[in-house]
């Protein structure tokens, strides 16, 4: 049974479609159990690869009732059934993002994107205006957004826990492409490390934009300018391994972002502290079940998920009680969950509840990309301070 405070509906299940993500790739497995943890979710239509037989292979070997050879195909087809898919999740490589998304908005259907938006600032601002357009839902998967205890972080600062937020540092590191793996043919090295197909952007746009996203999203600041080292360790790789950047923040507040894929001992090592004249927290992703807290001049709290510490925002991404630990996958969730519960609100014609709101949209997506396009610029011009557009 969902414990108090619980997500769990019994609302229909949304007619949900699929574009990339076919077997054998990582994140497409990861988005998939996600739309269906919750039970807010019906996969029945698919197009999971560029290439039309491997995708009208797939969707049968996952029993997908309706494959398509092109995200085209499923456009037109199912934008024209009564029964058509509601919703689409597009879990493409970097730079097909753009396209099947503008076409499913404009065919009237919602849209959930994998991350980053786009690899360039010009379509991730045609989305935007597409999305304001046709006003239908976008959710962009920051998916640790979604943990419970991330949100209690936010909620915290938010309150004003902390006081005025002066410092923030986040961290994001990795060691999985410390040796070429993309000149083994491993399909996701190989993909990630490719300029035609990831973007300009490396381990910065891969999780250096979840770090960015992270820091902005708990704090609730925006970043104004940064300064930047983008760095390419590996000899004859063609993307970033290694960034660093110092980061001036709204009110004042400074910060630390550190992105990297060639750090041997750490496998998804992601952490983020905040400090504010009164206290300062942190909390780490590898242990995403509590929260440390610190009270200038009082012993250290931990806050756990589910227990009587926690508030409301936290709770509603709780499913089970404390002891049992929720992790990458349940986070991932929540973020499909609250998107179920925009959806239905919009078809039901009634205001969402306000703590399903909290999934980043398409204007986090347009702030990652002037995000990538000012740290290469500041690191292009000798790691000059560089303003984000819009926030000068």
């Amino acid at each position: 049974m969902p414990i108090e405070g619980s997500n769990q509906s019994e609302t229909r299940r949304l007619r949900l479609g699929m574009v990339g993500g076919g077997p054998g790739a990582f994140i497409g497995a990861v988005h998939r159990i996600a739309a269906r943890l919750d039970d807010r979710y019906e996969l029945v239509a698919a197009a999971l690869s560029s290439d039309a037989a491997r995708s009208i292979s797939g969707a049968k070997e996952l029993h997908i009732p309706r494959p398509y050879r092109s995200f085209e195909e499923m456009v037109s087809s199912e934008s024209k059934r009564a029964d058509g898919i509601e919703v689409v999740s597009i879990v493409t490589p970097n730079h097909l993002h753009h396209a099947p998304a503008k076409a499913f908005l404009e065919a009237g259907i919602h849209v959930i994107c994998d991350k980053p938006l786009t690899t360039t600032l010009g379509d991730a601002l045609d989305l935007a205006q597409t999305v304001k357009r046709t006003g239908l839902v976008f959710g962009l998967t920051h998916n640790y957004t979604g943990h419970p205890m991330v949100r209690q972080a936010r909620e915290m600062v938010l309150a004003g826990e902390l006081g005025p937020i002066r410092l923030i540092q986040v961290e994001y590191v990795q060691d999985w492409l410390t040796t070429p793996l993309e000149k083994t043919g491993q399909k996701q090295a190989e993909w990630r490390t490719d300029p035609a197909r990831s973007g300009p952007a490396g381990s910065l746009g891969d999780i250096g934009t979840h770090a960015y996203n992270l820091a902005c999203f708990v704090t609730g600041l925006s970043c104004e300018q940064v300064a930047a080292d983008v760095t390419t360790f590996v000899p004859g790789r063609r993307l970033d391994d290694n960034v660093h950047v110092m980061l001036r923040l709204a009110k004042g507040a400074k910060g630390g972002l550190w992105a990297s894929q060639v750090t041997p001992g750490n496998e998804n090592n992601l952490s983020l502290r905040v400090y504010g004249e009164k206290a300062g927290l942190e909390w780490r992703q590898e242990d995403p079940n509590q929260l440390s807290f610190a009270p200038l001049g009082e012993p250290r709290r931990i806050i756990r998920r589910g227990s009587a510490g926690t508030g409301s925002a936290a709770a509603h991404a709780t499913r089970i009680p404390s002891g049992h630990p929720e992790g990458y996958l349940e986070a991932f969730a929540q973020l499909y969950t609250d998107l179920a519960e925009q959806i239905t609100a919009k078809i039901e014609k009634r205001s969402p509840s306000p703590n399903s709101l909290l999934v980043p949209g398409v204007a986090d997506g347009v702030e990652g990309v002037k995000f990538i396009n000012a740290v290469l610029e500041s690191s292009r011009n000798r790691s000059a301070w560089t303003a984000i557009p819009g926030h000068q």
